[in-house]
C-alpha cells in the first residue's frame, strides 16, 4: 500500500510533465518531417548539438536567450546536415540519421573535453537555466493547481507548442504543402509545388524543435551537460509520433504517457527497486508501443485486403 502511495500522488504527475517536455518538443518536430514523408531518426543528434550548444553559450554569456538562440541555431544547422544528404543528395535516409546521432555524440564529447577539459559531465553555477515559473490563475484550482506549480517556462511553451504546429499543419498555406508532398509528392509537383525544397524546409522545423528540446534537457532538466544526456529520448519521440498518429495532439498524449513511465521508474528506484530493472521501463514501454501499432496497422491491412475480396 505504501509503495502504491508513493506512484499515485501529484509530485509523480508532476515529475511526469517535466520528463515528458524533451520528447514532446521532439516529436512536434518530428512530426513535419513525418508529414512529408521523412523517417527522421537524427532526433537524438539535433537534440545532443542543442543541449550542448545551450549550456557552452549560457556558461561564458549568463544569457537564457542566447543560449536558446544558440540552441536553436545548432539544431537547425545539424537538421541542415541531415537535410542536405538525406533529402537533396538522395542518400539512404536511415544512414544519414544514424550518421547524425553518432556526429552528435562524438563531437559534443570532444567539444567538452577540448574547452571545459572535463570528462562525463559539465556542472558549473555559470550555467544559467530556464526560470521556473508558476501560471497565476490555473496554479491556485483546488486539486489541479499543483499540476502547474514548479514548472519551466519551457514547459507552457511546449504545450503552447501543440496548438500552434496543429494550426500551422492544417491551416496555412506551407503546412498544406508539407502534407500534401506527404501524401503524394508528384501530384504536389503537378501544381507548381517543389517536393525537395518542402521536405528541406520540414527538416529544418524539425532541427528547430529539437534544439530546443536539446536547451530544455540541459538548462531546465538537469542545468549541466553530461556526454550523450539525449540517452534515446530522440527514438522516444519517434515512437510517441507514430504512437499519436501523426497529430500533434496524440504525440503530446504519447509524451505525457513515456514520461509518466518514466517519471514511476525513477520514484522505484528511490523507494528500492534494482535500478537495472526499473530504468528499463521507459524503453520496455516503448518497444511494445511500436509492437503494438505495428500489430494494428497489419490488422488493418488485412481487413482492407478482406473488404476488397469481398
Amino acid at each position: 500500500m505504501d509503495t502504491l502511495d508513493n506512484l499515485v500522488n501529484f509530485s509523480v504527475l508532476v515529475a511526469g510533465i517535466r520528463i515528458a517536455t524533451p520528447i514532446l518538443l521532439a516529436g512536434l518536430g518530428g512530426l513535419h518531417t513525418m508529414q512529408a514523408n521523412i523517417l527522421n531518426i537524427g532526433m537524438e543528434g539535433m537534440m545532443l548539438f542543442g543541449a550542448f550548444s545551450a549550456v557552452m553559450v549560457s556558461y561564458y554569456t549568463g544569457s537564457i536567450l542566447a543560449a536558446t538562440m544558440a540552441a536553436i541555431v545548432t539544431g537547425i544547422l545539424a537538421a541542415a546536415i541531415f537535410g542536405l544528404f538525406g533529402v537533396k543528395y538522395r542518400c539512404d535516409i536511415i544512414v544519414a540519421g544514424i550518421a547524425i546521432n553518432l556526429f552528435g555524440v562524438s563531437f559534443t564529447t570532444y567539444l567538452l573535453r577540448t574547452i571545459f577539459h572535463v570528462k562525463g559531465s559539465l556542472s558549473d553555477p555559470r550555467i544559467i537555466g530556464f526560470p521556473v515559473v508558476d501560471l497565476p490563475l490555473v496554479s491556485g484550482l483546488p486539486y489541479i493547481g499543483d499540476l502547474f506549480k514548479g514548472h519551466s517556462v519551457m514547459v507552457y511553451i511546449a504545450f503552447l507548442m501543440v496548438v500552434l504546429v496543429h494550426l500551422f499543419l492544417c491551416r496555412t498555406p506551407k503546412g498544406l504543402h508539407i502534407r500534401s508532398v506527404g501524401e503524394h509528392a508528384e501530384a504536389a509537383a503537378s501544381v507548381g509545388i517543389n517536393p525537395d525544397r518542402i521536405r528541406l524546409q520540414a527538416v529544418l522545423i524539425s532541427g528547430f524543435f529539437c534544439g530546443l528540446a536539446g536547451a530544455y534537457l540541459s538548462l531546465a532538466q538537469t542545468r549541466m551537460f553530461v556526454e550523450n544526456m539525449v540517452a534515446g529520448r530522440g527514438f522516444i519521440a519517434l515512437a510517441a509520433i507514430y504512437f499519436g498518429g501523426g497529430t500533434p495532439v496524440g504525440t503530446m498524449v504519447a509524451a505525457l504517457l513515456f514520461g509518466l513511465a518514466e517519471a514511476v521508474s525513477v520514484r522505484l528506484q528511490t523507494i528500492g527497486f534494482p535500478s537495472q530493472f526499473v530504468l528499463m521501463i521507459p524503453y520496455l514501454l516503448t518497444v511494445l508501443v511500436l509492437i503494438a501499432i505495428s500489430y494494428v496497422k497489419k490488422m488493418r491491412r488485412e481487413k482492407r485486403k478482406y473488404t476488397i475480396a469481398c
